[in-house]
């Protein structure tokens, strides 16, 4: 049943994410390119994750998935040298490829050979992160 579940979330998931043209790289680069051509039409996109975002925190408060395990914690509201490091490392990498995660894995079935680059690349950074992260610690304690 947790697999059922998994493949439908992931599947509207997907579709959402072409029908919005968040697969569309020039169209997120648009989105990206606010002193130039710019192209606000994501902004909706953007809102309609959100919201219901906002809700589902809402509403998950003291229940558990239907699927057993547990809801996921609330993000922290810390600001760290962490998450500043890593969302700017991230923005420059969806502005230069104009793919982010979920987009990169829902264009790979017609991204040609540049969405299977990507997708070697975002999985190196994924395994280099954390090795670099305690490094990046180590040396920020040591001074």
């Amino acid at each position: 049943m947790r697999g059922l579940f998994a493949f439908v979330a992931g599947s509207l998931f997907g579709t959402g994410l072409l029908i919005s043209g968040m697969t569309n790289t020039r169209k997120v680069q648009g989105w990206l390119d606010i002193f130039g051509n710019w192209d606000p039409t994501l902004a909706f996109v953007m809102a309609g994750a959100i919201i219901p975002m906002l809700l589902a925190w809402r509403l998950t408060r003291g229940r558990t998935p239907l699927v057993g395990g547990q809801f996921p914690a609330k993000p922290s509201m810390e600001i760290d040298r962490r998450l500043v490091v890593g969302s700017v490392l991230f923005g420059m990498g969806w502005a230069l490829a104009g793919l982010c995660p979920g987009p990169a894995m829902a264009s790979l079935s017609y991204g040609g050979i540049n969405g299977v680059l990507f997708l070697i690349a975002m999985i190196a950074g994924m395994l280099a992160a954390p090795p670099l992260g305690r490094q990046l610690d180590r040396l920020a304690n040591a001074s």
